[in-house]
């Protein structure tokens, strides 16, 4: 059994069951492994959560790293690329990827840390490296706040919307 899959078994507990069923044996049994196995990765329900936390930005920093080929704007636009692949995936996971994470990471304070230290990294760019730092940011703004929406209405556009928005929020870098 691998970590990914535990981490998969967990986001699957949280999404369906919601945070009080997250317990370590309802995520071994989910997984299909002993206790004992998922002790082997993650020791307590706390490294379970880090767990999640950390592989949904160590995935997102990874998309938007491949889609920033380093010029003036190229991180705004690997953001909202980054954001629209994930969001239209065909099984919609890496959408309950992230709830899971943010649900996680509203168990505790010192949980939430990582996820915020992201947050900032992700929208507290050096204006300068945009070519408009507040179309960069609105952007980026309004692609976190499809995160949210989306998470609650994951029907609300359908493919040739989510290609119109992703269109239009990216023409608004080009302005």
């Amino acid at each position: 059994m691998t970590r990914n899959a535990l981490l998969d078994a967990a986001e699957c507990v949280l999404f369906e069951d919601g945070t009080q069923a997250l317990t370590l044996a309802s995520v071994a049994e989910r997984a299909g492994v002993s206790k004992g196995g998922l002790l082997y990765h993650f020791p307590t329900k706390e490294a379970l959560l880090t767990g999640l936390i950390e592989r949904v930005i160590a995935e997102f920093d990874a998309l938007v790293a491949r889609h920033d080929d380093g010029t003036p704007g190229s991180y705004t636009r690997a953001y909202v690329e980054a954001t629209f692949e994930i969001l239209t995936d065909g099984e919609n996971a890496g959408s309950r990827r992230r709830w899971s994470a943010i649900t996680a990471a509203a168990t505790g304070p010192e949980l939430g840390a990582p996820l915020n230290a992201a947050m900032t990294r992700w929208h507290r760019r050096d204006p300068a490296e945009d070519p408009d730092p507040l179309a960069a940011l609105v952007v980026r703004l309004a692609a976190e706040g499809l995160w949210e929406v989306l998470s609650h209405d994951p029907d609300l556009l359908d493919a040739d919307g989510c290609r119109a928005l992703k269109q239009r929020l990216l023409s608004m870098l080009d302005s």
